[in-house]
């Protein structure tokens, strides 16, 4: 043997009495189980960014907030069902006590980003089965919330959100509300690419409303028998609501009737209605026999906000309308450079646009 060959296996006897040069043990991310009857607000509590919340079958009994980034809360499908919690039982956490079922709360400063929130059912809130607000990047797929006093899937000040494939069902106001911010004044917020796909909205007050915001697509949603199938909402603020894609979607038979509230009048068979909005495409939707006789009934209707906001650049195309009462197509706005395009419609208000 050589010399250098002893000299190279003294160096490894070395590391294998001394252990340097090896790789430190990674921990990973970790799986937190919880089965009904525990605390998932524990579990949530006990993770670090990056873990998964798994939640086995049954009916969990509280509210559940996260502060954390990119956790994963999972249940097992509509099996796995969250309540509010007896109503003895004191709220042990704002989202509690602001009767939601799960909030994702971040700040301006910091915001609490790559949260999911995926395959479990949220029923009989009194406000929202989940809300966010201060997020990046938070998704919400196969969620089943139902029976909500008002929304069923909402966030403010936030970006980038991903809604899919969940059902909103019997909710008090929107299955699903994107907004800017629901308790200040102020000009949209750029969503940065939020999105709203493959969806299905039923017996809400309106399907989907996005509110003051812009740049996101709502995209390929089934909506029926809701007051109305989509909102978009601006005001006289700046900027202005809208640069956004409504496109691929189902709208049919949304025709029950909810009474006028202090924001709006009674709405009744409303598909797409823009208020408000600037340099918005709504294409290749169908919109079928949505029928009231409200000032919003009709299949896309552009009409002007309450604070005499007029939309502006609006494109309506490739639409098949058919079936809406007042009519299929409504431009009682008097707004500029809106454009109506190879939509399939038999009559419009004011005539000439089929």
């Amino acid at each position: 043997m050589t010399k250098r060959q002893i000299r190279c296996l003294a160096c490894i006897s070395v590391i294998m009495v001394t252990g340097l040069g090896a790789a430190a043990p990674s921990t990973g991310p970790v799986r937190h189980t919880v089965y009904p009857g525990e605390s998932i607000q524990a579990a949530v509590d006990a993770a670090a960014p990056g873990d998964t919340i798994f939640l086995y079958p049954g009916t969990y009994r509280e509210s559940v907030l996260i502060t954390k980034a990119d956790l994963t809360l999972r249940g097992s499908g509509r099996s796995t069902v969250i309540m509010p919690g007896p109503a003895a039982t004191p709220a042990t956490n704002t989202c509690a006590q602001n009767g939601n079922g799960i909030c994702v709360m971040g700040t301006a400063a910091k915001t609490v980003n790559g949260v999911s929130i995926r395959s479990l059912t949220l029923s009989g809130f009194k406000k929202n089965a989940i809300w966010a607000s201060g997020t990046d990047r938070l998704t919400v797929r196969r969620v089943l919330a139902e029976k909500n006093g008002i929304w069923g899937i909402a966030q403010q000040k936030s970006t980038r959100g991903v809604f899919r494939g969940n059902v909103a069902r019997d909710n008090g106001d929107a299955g699903i509300f994107i907004a800017n911010t629901v308790e200040e004044e102020g000009g949209a917020t750029d969503t940065m690419g939020a999105v709203v796909a493959d969806n299905v909205l039923i017996g809400n007050r309106i399907g989907v409303t996005v509110r003051r915001v812009r740049n996101l697509t709502v995209r390929g949603n089934a909506m029926t028998e809701n007051c109305a199938g989509v909102f978009v909402v601006g005001d006289e603020s700046k900027p202005a609501a809208g640069a956004m894609t409504v496109r691929g979607n189902m709208i049919y038979k949304n025709n029950k009737f909810c009474a006028a509230t202090p924001r709006l009048p009674a709405i009744q068979g409303s598909g797409i209605v823009l208020t408000g909005s600037e340099a918005t495409v709504v294409r290749s939707n169908q919109i079928l026999n949505n029928v009231g006789s409200t000032p919003l009934s009709g299949g896309i209707v552009l009409f002007k906000s309450f604070v005499g906001a007029q939309n502006t650049a609006n494109v309506i195309r490739n639409n098949q309308v058919q079936g809406n009462k007042t009519a299929d197509l409504v431009n009682q706005d008097g707004g500029t450079a809106n454009t109506f395009l190879n939509n399939v419609c038999r009559e419009s208000a004011p005539a000439g646009m089929c």
